[in-house]
């Protein structure tokens, strides 16, 4: 989507264009003065040309037969739907208002605020349309704190010989060993084909003591938690803090496709992100 106008207009397309961009739409800012002097070479084939010009009656009104001869479709955004902008295009968004909140009735000011707020819904009607969600607004958006939101837990998790996991017959001493091996504070307990049946956690020990007498002569099978809360590799970051809040835990491992555990992610790996 490449995005026109100038004056006024000009500034709220950068906004426009930007904002397409940052929701899965790529888009650039051509200015429409500029245009005229090389930078039409911008448009290339397979682009749409968003002209804007509240009167309709601009220079934007230049770029349309370059357009034109590339056989790109041309959407106006004008407050004059009969103007020659509006007339020759192939879409019109009328943005028209009763008067500007400019007392003289001169600077642009109502005109722009709708214009920037169509801007606005075009960019979401096209998010929702080509089904853009969370995980893409955050690989578009990698940095700052939004960024450190949206990143995924494959990202943070401890994966390998950093993960404790141990058999379903191993004994609860070869579990504890793990435990303090890997220092998070649980250890994953798998099947024999290798999927997660269970973990045992520093909570899941004192409990043990207080029940039975001699903790180390169970198996890890007997005296795991079934069905833990676990989160699909490639989830965000957030929905696994989410998730820990919810149930006030601190760790969370992560499952492949296959059931099989792919990492544990720790509160405080989501602290050292930046994440809570």
């Amino acid at each position: 989507m490449v995005v026109s106008g100038l004056g006024k207009s000009g500034l709220v397309c950068r906004k426009i264009a930007s904002t397409l961009a940052s929701t899965g739409t790529p888009a650039l800012f051509l200015h429409a003065a500029e245009g005229l002097h090389g930078d039409i070479g911008m448009l290339t084939r397979g682009d749409v040309l968003l002209a804007v010009s509240n009167s309709g009656s601009t220079e934007v009104l230049a770029l349309l037969a370059p357009a034109r001869r590339l056989g790109l479709p041309v959407v106006a955004m004008t407050g004059d739907p009969g103007s020659q902008l509006g007339r020759s295009a192939d879409v019109v968004l009328d943005v028209s208002v009763a008067e500007e909140a400019c007392p003289l009735g001169l600077a642009p000011t109502a005109s722009t605020t709708a214009t920037m707020a169509l801007g606005d819904a075009l960019a979401i009607a096209l998010l929702e349309r080509r089904g853009f969600g969370a995980e893409d607004f955050g690989t578009l958006h990698p940095g700052g704190a939004l960024g450190r939101r949206l990143r995924r837990v494959d990202e943070l998790m401890h994966v390998g010989d950093e993960m404790p996991v141990v058999a379903g017959t191993a004994s609860m001493g070869d579990a504890l060993r793990e435990m303090s091996l890997k220092r998070l504070g649980l250890t994953g307990v798998v099947a024999t084909d290798g999927t997660l049946a269970g973990i045992i956690t520093d909570g899941d020990l004192r409990r043990a003591v207080q029940t039975h007498r001699d903790v180390l002569s169970f198996s890890a099978a007997a005296l795991m938690t079934r069905a833990p809360k676990t989160v699909p590799a490639g989830a965000l970051a957030e929905s696994a803090l989410s998730l820990m809040e919810q149930h006030a835990i601190t760790a969370l491992f992560i499952l492949a496709e296959d059931g099989r555990p792919a990492g544990v992610l720790h509160l405080h790996d989501l602290l050292r992100a930046g994440v809570v």
